[in-house]
């Protein structure tokens, strides 16, 4: 059994980047505010309360308890080709196979209802060699057939999630098909549930699944979205998607913002590595302060951008705008840990230069959020027959990710438009696009690039 020693705690740091200066009058304040974990280093075991009995069990707590439910798309659509079906339960025993020894598990099966594969009894088994055979040999069992409805999946992955209670709980949702079998509103109803609950990844298998649905998971619940167009590939995906879960050392890391009076918030979004708006999940953390979820941190780095208006200020004058803190969960329910603090001032100027000069982060965010935004507007137009607007919003992201140096999206759109001039971003729509070049741009998206040092 692996230690979790206090020096692979993961130790968190706040560095705010921004312009200060405003001219007399100015209220908008931005900045980009860079979050990095390191020397997290999560390789132990450890005991997980109500998980299954057996010889895995571990004599007392090495390192942040993890659970993780894997959810399967077993409807009938899952057999067409019949090879989908078996890439599945070969990519779930792949995840299987990367769980460290002591991680609770279970796997579920998905149709237009939630059926426990393993363990079976309601709740989590600990893995170890015996459980990982038994898991897998349990998966050669899974036949596809029945409907779709994604929220009884993920309302059965949160009860046996909550059966162990381990501080980090995670989430990996399989589908290949449109979530057909509950409305919209109850599928709306189980991410509210389960938001803040666990974090959860979601791929999208084939090119018969609805882009925004499986990116509408993801984003509740603070995971991943990604498409596996040959189901082929698979086994890859789950494999670094588990691995990726495995390194998370600790849970429930919420960004709190602090405000002076007068001071209102604009926004608060996650701009890398992907775009997520989190200003209306704000949670009220006291006077004046307020709480953003970030979900579960291994060793890695995320940029936010914080927009707030002052009150205005004549020259000279300077301010906090607002304080930046990075919030644990104290172990045992006492006061949450202030892991790391950053600052935003504002200081009013009669130096135009200094005033109107645009800090170069918050620059290449603000374009890599348009960029994320006129994608979507783009494939939205294209698909209701608007080729004006399609043009012209994805000439723009083209524009847009050669001027950022996103050469992922640069690619993806060039399978979409040919490009007929990238600085004036002037394209023209292809007559055939395949159906996975379309979804793969739509749910990568908001996937963005660092400014380049």
């Amino acid at each position: 059994m692996a230690v979790f020693s206090k020096s692979q705690v993961p130790q968190f740091s706040v560095d705010v980047y921004q312009n200060a200066y405003l001219p007399e009058g100015g209220r908008e304040v931005n900045a980009i505010v860079t979050v990095t974990s390191t020397g997290g280093g999560t390789t132990g075991g450890f005991p997980l309360p109500g998980a299954a009995a057996g010889p895995s069990e571990l004599p007392g707590p090495a390192g942040p308890s993890a659970g993780v439910v894997l959810m399967v798309d077993c409807s009938g659509s899952m057999d067409y080709p019949p090879t989908k079906m078996r890439n599945a339960r070969d990519a779930t025993a792949a995840a299987i196979d990367t769980l460290r020894d002591g991680v609770a598990f279970a796997v579920v099966a998905g149709t237009h209802k939630a059926a426990e594969v393993f363990p079976g009894n309601g709740r989590l088994a600990v893995a170890d060699p015996a459980t990982r055979a038994q898991a897998k040999d349990a998966l050669r069992r899974l036949t596809a057939g029945g409907g779709t409805a994604i929220g009884t999946w993920l309302r059965l992955a949160d009860r046996l999630l909550a059966s162990a209670d381990p501080s980090i709980r995670h989430g990996i949702v399989l589908t290949d098909g449109r979530n057909e079998h509950e409305s919209p509103e109850e599928l709306r109803s189980a991410l509210d549930a389960c938001a803040g609950r666990f974090t959860c990844d979601a791929r999208g298998v084939g090119t018969d699944w609805e882009v925004k649905e499986v990116t509408g998971i993801a984003s509740a619940l603070l995971g991943t979205a990604d498409i596996v167009a040959d189901p082929s590939g698979l086994a890859a995906d789950f494999t670094s998607m588990m691995e990726t879960a495995m390194g998370k050392g600790v849970a429930d890391v919420a960004l709190r913002l602090w405000t002076p009076v007068g001071v209102e918030i604009v926004f608060v979004k996650q701009v890398a590595p992907a775009v997520e708006d989190l200003t209306g999940r704000r949670t009220v953390a006291g006077p004046r302060a307020g709480d953003y979820p970030t979900g579960s941190w291994g060793d890695e780095s995320r940029d936010y951008h914080v927009c707030v208006r002052v009150p205005e200020a004549g020259v000279g004058q300077e301010m906090l705008a607002a304080r930046v803190s990075l919030i644990a969960p104290a172990a045992g329910g006492g006061a949450p840990e202030v892991l790391s603090q950053g600052l935003v001032r504002a200081v009013w100027t009669d130096d135009l230069a200094a005033s109107t000069a645009i800090n170069a982060q918050v620059a290449h965010y603000t374009g890599q959020a348009e960029l994320a935004q006129v994608i979507q507007q783009g494939l939205q137009a294209r698909k209701s027959g608007d080729i004006g607007g399609a043009t012209a919003k994805l000439g723009r992201a083209v524009q847009l990710a050669a001027r950022s140096g996103n050469e992922d999206t640069a690619k993806l759109l060039s399978k979409v438009v040919d490009v007929v001039d990238v600085a004036t971003g002037t394209v023209r729509l292809k007559a055939k696009v395949a159906d996975a070049d379309e979804m793969t741009l739509e749910t990568r998206s908001t996937k963005t690039v660092r400014v380049k040092k």
